[in-house]
């Protein structure tokens, strides 16, 4: 998730610093990271206790594994919607939202005794921290600080499983998936910088072009479980979503934006690398037991120092992208991400196995922190948050499909 710094210097940023000269500084980075990156670890918090849960619940693993598909879908859909709130009211509004969605949510996980109402809990849990992600994102003001963030990311949710785990057995798998709280600690420093005039409305709000992505979203997250029905819908939400484009092309999702194979690009290979990263990171631990004869807590802290190493160079990868250009930069990002595909696939040995969930999220991490601008540099800087959102739903989009293709390939085995 990174931006360069014309791309997310948006109005929002520019809040009130209350500095003498009342020129505009950017928040510091750390507290932009802590904004955005616990919802990583609670994303990620699920991936050892998926028994534990479904048992709670009474339900099989397979199903409890829609608490991670919801998280997914919440996430996904949330991060375009709220950035365009960003974008036409400002910050406040959204850290408010946010705010009130995660700590509702949150609520509703650890009380509800029923999967249907903890599923309304994990996706409002999901939808809060994806705004909290949009506001890190909007006044990140760089691609070297984006990077930080990114990399924070990978490293949060790096810990999630371990730590999911631990808090699961030591206290309840529902403090496990409440970790995303940590955020609001930094909502009120950060709130200082949301004293700007909220952005003037750019002409009617395009409800039905949101409409649409959200179905079209919707209907590709539940690829993996209802392929039948959710490929006629996806279809359908795509032909009509082509339409309502042609009669507003300057709505919610820009036609001119589509049309870009800069933007197109830099958002399908963050989908596959994503998708690649979530597949390996619910299936190593699994593959691990199965190949290799590790215990869940060996596979679990193994996984946990390749997710950490992976994201630390994914970190170095944003800050030498510029000098790398393009090409060499996707030649890395796919290069990586397809042997660590081929490893986990064939490999039975525990350090291989690892070493493909490192550049596992080595691929996706870097892709998110470097993909992003490349995506935002392909628009006018008007166009730009919209273009984040966009290439960042096509990202999130990984996090739905991987559990759900780990779940179906080795999970539910």
């Amino acid at each position: 998730m990174t931006t360069s710094t014309s791309a997310t210097r948006t109005t929002a940023a520019r809040g009130n610093t209350g500095s003498d000269t009342g020129r505009p500084r950017l928040v510091p980075v750390l507290w932009l990271a802590l904004l955005a990156t616990p919802v990583a670890a609670a994303a990620n918090a699920p991936v050892l206790i998926l028994p534990d849960m479904a048992g709670s619940l009474g339900v099989a693993t397979s199903t409890a594994a829609w608490l991670v598909a919801a998280f997914a879908w919440a996430m996904a859909v949330a991060i375009p919607l709220l950035a365009g709130l960003l974008r036409r009211r400002g910050l406040a509004p959204v850290l408010r939202l946010s705010s009130a969605l995660l700590l509702g949510g949150t609520l509703l996980v650890a009380a509800s005794p029923w999967l249907p109402l903890t599923l309304l809990g994990r996706a409002a849990q999901a939808a809060g921290g994806a705004g909290l992600v949009a506001a890190a994102m909007s006044l990140a003001g760089s691609a070297r600080r984006m990077g930080v963030i990114s990399a924070g990311f990978g490293m949060l949710g790096a810990t999630g499983p371990l730590l999911g785990a631990q808090l699961s057995h030591s206290v309840s798998w529902r403090l496990s998936l409440s970790v995303s709280l940590i955020s609001l600690l930094a909502v009120p420093a950060v709130s200082k910088y949301a004293k700007a005039p909220a952005a003037a409305p750019q002409g009617r709000f395009d409800a039905r072009g949101a409409a649409l992505l959200t179905l079209l979203a919707t209907a590709l997250v539940l690829l993996p479980h209802a392929p039948a029905v959710a490929l006629g819908s996806a279809a359908l939400a795509a032909v009509l979503l082509a339409l309502h484009m042609r009669r507003r092309p300057e709505g919610f999702v820009p036609a001119a934006l589509i049309r870009k194979p800069l933007f197109l690009g830099s958002a399908l290979l963050a989908l596959a690398l994503s998708t690649s990263y979530f597949t390996l990171l619910f299936a190593v631990p699994r593959l691990i037991s199965d190949r290799a004869g590790w215990d869940t807590g060996a596979a679990g802290a193994g996984q946990l120092v390749a997710l950490l190493l992976g994201s630390a160079l994914s970190w170095l990868l944003a800050a030498g992208s510029a000098r790398m250009g393009r090409v060499a930069v996707r030649t890395v990002l796919i290069g990586i991400g397809t042997l660590a595909a081929l490893v986990a696939a064939f490999a039975s040995h525990g350090p291989l196995l690892l070493l493909a969930t490192m550049g596992g999220v080595f691929g996706a991490t870097g892709a998110n922190a470097v993909l992003s601008t490349h995506a935002a540099s392909s628009v006018p800087e008007a166009q730009r948050p919209t273009a984040i959102g966009l290439f960042t739903l096509c990202y999130q989009l990984g996090g739905a499909f991987g559990p759900a293709i780990a779940t179906a390939l080795v999970l539910g085995s």
